[in-house]
């Protein structure tokens, strides 16, 4: 049972990192990271398959109203995808995903909203870079060099997701480190160090806790890892890059409350000192953090 004394064990351990800034930069001169509070990402999805059915849109009208209303309810960054992560979900091709992808990003953008594009694939991150996206959800590795020069190119950030693959679509196990923070810091120092020779120096790391492994399908060990992770994903903030965190689900502990998980898991996230919070569950999860930030 996670009480004080774990909580302090940790804040004891890693004092040096607790205090850790990053540097600062804005997107597209409307938010500027780190925030004064934390910011929240909504979540438009534009595949059928998506597990979240509160967020799926199946028409480019319902995916604008959507945004727009996430943004009502405090949202500062869309993050909009048109291919599943789930590895049962049909694969969409560069080209349906453009489709799908860029006339609701044309639209958001032209009304001011600040869009996040979720992909891995060169072709169509390039496209809505084009289409007026600021922000880069990668969900790959194969081609992140690529990617960080176009979004430098178009003064738009990263984020940099923890993928044990090629692609969010195409991995396998994820290693179960009994402290998982020193192997992600050395896959994010890495590619920040790359992202600098691309000239990009607008960044989010995110430790990919959405992500689908086989070895975390017992439900115990994953939201375990999970929980880990946020306590401690303050570490990762010496780096120099903002956290971003996509809050998961855990089902088979919440059933039929199911979307109460995500504003639980934003408490956790919160502690471990999170920068942007990727929900599906924007009003929720901000009424956390305001309460939060009361303390």
């Amino acid at each position: 049972m996670l009480g004080l004394k774990d909580l302090a064990a940790i804040a004891a351990e890693h004092a040096a990192d607790l205090e850790a800034e990053v540097s600062p930069f804005d997107i597209a001169g409307q938010v500027a990271f780190p925030p004064a509070q934390p910011a929240i990402m909504g979540v438009i999805n534009l595949s059928a398959d998506s597990w979240y059915r509160q967020s799926i849109c199946t028409s480019v009208q319902a995916a604008v109203e959507r945004g727009s209303a996430l943004r009502a309810q405090g949202a500062t960054i869309i993050d909009i995808g048109a291919e599943s992560t789930l590895g049962q979900a049909q694969r969409v091709n560069a080209i349906e995903q453009q489709q799908k992808l860029l006339p609701v990003i044309e639209q958001l953008a032209s009304q001011g909203v600040i869009i996040s594009a979720e992909t891995y694939d060169v072709g169509v991150a390039k496209a809505c870079l084009e289409a007026g996206a600021k922000v880069l959800n990668l969900t790959g590795t194969a081609d992140s060099e690529t990617i960080y020069g176009l979004a430098a190119e178009h003064d738009a950030a990263v984020i940099v997701c923890y993928v044990a693959g090629d692609n969010v679509r195409e991995v396998g196990n994820i290693p179960l480190d009994d402290d998982p923070i020193p192997r992600m810091a050395d896959y994010f120092s890495r590619e920040i160090e790359t992202a600098g020779r691309c000239g990009l120096a607008k960044g989010f790391v995110d430790p990919g806790l959405g992500f689908y492994y086989g070895n975390l399908q017992d439900s115990s060990v994953r939201i375990r890892h999970q929980m880990k992770i946020f306590l401690n994903v303050f570490r990762l903030r010496k780096l120099g890059w903002p956290v971003c965190n996509a809050l998961p689900h855990a089902v088979e502990c919440f059933g039929d409350e199911v979307r109460s998980a995500e504003p639980f898991f934003s408490v956790l996230a919160a502690l471990g000192r999170t920068d942007l919070f990727r929900t599906h569950e924007v009003p929720r999860v901000r009424a956390v953090l305001q309460t939060l930030g009361l303390y």
